[in-house]
């Protein structure tokens, strides 16, 4: 039977669909061609080419196999093992580059980094920053040397016990997408996330919120006078939030939603 294809139209005779492609395709990747042109492209020979197309089929993430991911008008290295940046966090660079557009020479800070995507939009953007970036994990760190210039600070470590003394009470700016996935939601998560990220780069406890309580509590003592304070959620969580009683009267809080409907940035301002 001759295969259709959308609209109605009828595929040629003779006309050989792409074999990595169909393979692509049945693994599930939508992008398939397009996929398939970046693999051939990335690969030095027939034999890598092989061993590439084998592992996107089964399951590992097209980041991790070209070692690279687009980061807005970035490109950010990444590798195997690593958490890869989504898109919607241009969100969370987009408020961290507003944020230290407005100061001079802000001290500008991404916490729980990974691979740094927000601290390397910021570099990228603001003349005159004073970027920092802290994570635990050394493998994403390497990555975040790449991708950040030569004057950027790096510092490993678990929160801000990371952090040099120095910083204490002068970050301007401090962005960051911390694990907010429930742990019971995790079975849940695509499986190119599930069995190829860390875990501890995606869950966040019970509610999703261990780490993003931390941040909020620990940044009075790193924040200046006026600094800001952003962090990447999903939108049911912004109100959980928003109600604790712990914190919010120190905070002006307010939320910046998502395109996709699902994630805000939570954005924290100092009250006088």
């Amino acid at each position: 039977m001759t295969p259709h294809l959308p609209d109605g139209h009828v595929q040629p005779a003779g006309l050989i669909e792409d074999p990595l492609v169909s393979a692509l395709r049945r693994a599930g990747c939508v992008f398939a061609e397009d996929e398939a042109e970046l693999l051939r492209r990335h690969a030095s020979g027939a034999d890598q080419l092989d061993d590439l197309f084998t592992r996107r089929v089964a399951g590992e993430p097209l980041e991790h196999l070209l070692g690279h991911v687009r980061f807005g008008d970035l490109r950010l290295s990444v590798g195997p093992g690593v958490f890869v940046p989504r898109q919607r966090s241009l969100l969370v660079a987009h408020e961290a580059i507003k944020a230290a557009s407005q100061r001079t020479e802000p001290v500008v800070l991404e916490a729980f980094c990974g691979v740094a995507p927000i601290a390397s939009a910021v570099a990228a953007a603001v003349d005159g920053a004073q970027v920092h970036a802290a994570d635990i994990a050394a493998d994403a760190l390497v990555h975040a040397r790449r991708n950040l210039p030569d004057a950027a600070q790096i510092h490993h470590g678990i929160g801000f016990d990371a952090l040099p003394e120095s910083l204490r009470g002068r970050v301007d700016v401090l962005a960051a997408v911390p694990p907010y996935v429930p742990d019971h939601a995790f079975g849940l998560l695509a499986p190119e996330a599930r069995d190829h990220e860390p875990r501890r780069a995606l869950t966040g406890g019970v509610d999703g919120l261990d780490h993003v309580d931390t941040l909020i509590v620990d940044a009075h003592t790193w924040l200046s006078g006026d600094g800001v304070l952003l962090i990447e959620m999903n939108v049911a969580q912004f109100d959980a939030v928003a109600s604790r009683d712990g914190y919010v009267p120190s905070f002006d809080i307010d939320a910046v939603p998502g395109e996709d409907g699902q994630t805000v940035v939570a954005r924290f301002r100092r009250r006088p």
